[in-house]
């Protein structure tokens, strides 16, 4: 069976497999973080502040990151964040291994790793258009966005194993090694350099463009809508605790295995998710269809009375939400042109990074006020009703048709 035209893309093969292994990396070292922080203070309001360092990089971050992803040449940028965040992790791992390490050295490393990742993250995205032709868009992000489930699955995984070994400082070890690898492979890719905003205007103007570029074109402002509806709505993974403990009474591993279902899901997913994003021009349709039935497969979840009703439903959760995501995400540089992509990108991870963070808040706070099969159930029609309502009328996002839209 002949290769799809995406994997015969040298440049786009290298960078994948770097995103992969950086992901890996990246995934296992928040996992072993946590592990390093509860070992040395036994707090939960102290690992909980690991959390709370990152958002505060990305909220604060993440439109300047944005601005600079646009100014400068977006390779030579991610290879800066790489190298940034292999410094910080090397440095991790030295003080960990000369046992000097202390818990605001740690804080340190996950604020600095995060606003890395917060200059890295609207790169990462942004420089795709610039390796594959555009029909090979879809293709491209169909690849890339499972590769975070990947790294979901297998990081905090391989972050275990290695604490068991050797302690976290292997961990900070094989991230600092997963950047290298990234910076490497970066040498190999070759990126046209194609005019970005113009780097006297001030930075807040810049922001403000990006944001005004969202605001008039409706089709990247409904799919931010849209995916702000699922993922506070939806926000199912804060109640997956409650929901194996008190309903299911399957325990810690049940709540493991769940917990996984979704990446796994993505996984499985991948295949048809390729095909569907090369061969279908009704794009909009469908990610509107799958919008309603993430809503369906989360009421479907909050019913679940047996545990071999709800690892379907999280399985199907996690397939629905690759699909709609790699849509939303091919859209947007799609639908971008390449002066502001950095900050258009920016803008909207805000939106689809925040989004979970918010959904978390709305839905355990429903949950605790009305119970969480009744918040999920609510969260679920209201996905469902708010991406149904995109159905009747023409509109930019029911009529999307994917590679084929007109260049702007």
């Amino acid at each position: 069976m002949a290769l799809p035209e995406i994997l015969k893309n040298r440049g786009f093969t290298f960078y994948w497999g770097g995103v992969i292994l950086s992901e890996i990396g990246t995934r296992g070292t928040i996992a072993a973080i946590l592990f390093h922080v509860y070992a040395l203070t036994g707090s939960f309001v102290h690992t909980g502040l690991v959390g709370a360092a990152q958002a505060v990089a990305i909220l604060v971050l993440s439109p300047l990151g944005g601005v600079y992803a646009d100014r400068l040449d977006r390779k030579r940028l991610l290879q800066a964040t790489q190298f940034v965040a292999m410094l910080v992790a090397l440095a991790l791992t030295i003080a960990t291994v000369a046992g000097v390490v202390t818990i605001w050295a740690i804080y340190a490393a996950v604020l600095l790793t995060t606003a890395a990742a917060t200059f890295d993250a609207p790169v990462r995205q942004a420089i795709i258009p610039a390796m594959v032709p555009r029909e090979q868009l879809p293709q491209a992000f169909a690849l890339i966005n499972p590769s975070r489930e990947l790294a979901v699955l297998v990081g905090p995984g391989l972050g275990g194993v290695l604490i068991a070994i050797g302690g976290p400082q292997l961990m900070y070890g094989f991230d600092a090694l997963s950047y290298l690898a990234m910076v490497l492979a970066l040498f190999y890719i070759k990126v046209p350099h194609l005019p970005g905003a113009p780097k006297h205007e001030s930075i807040f103007r810049q922001i403000r463009e990006g944001a005004s570029y969202i605001r008039r074109r409706g089709v990247i402002w409904m799919l931010m809508s849209l995916d702000l509806s699922a993922t506070i709505f939806s926000a199912y993974r804060v109640l997956l605790p409650a929901i194996a403990t008190d309903v299911l009474h399957v325990g810690g591993v049940g709540y493991g295995v769940l917990a996984a279902a979704p990446s796994a899901g993505a996984l499985l997913a991948s295949y048809t998710i390729f095909r569907l994003v090369t061969r279908s021009r009704k794009l909009g349709r469908i990610l509107l269809a799958t919008t309603m039935l993430y809503g369906g497969a989360a009421i479907l979840l909050a019913h679940a009375g047996l545990f071999w009703v709800a690892l379907p439903a999280c399985l199907l959760l996690g397939a629905l939400d690759a699909v709609t995501t790699t849509i939303r995400h091919a859209a947007v540089q799609l639908e971008t042109p390449d002066a502001v992509r950095g900050r258009v990108t920016s803008l909207y991870q805000m939106a689809s990074r925040g989004g979970p963070a918010v959904g978390d808040a709305v839905m355990g706070k429903l949950a605790a006020m009305v119970g969480p099969a009744v918040a999920l159930t609510l969260g679920g029609i209201l996905t469902a009703v708010y991406a149904a309502a995109f159905l009747p009328r023409a509109n930019a996002v029911r009529e999307y048709a994917g590679a084929k839209a007109t260049a702007h």
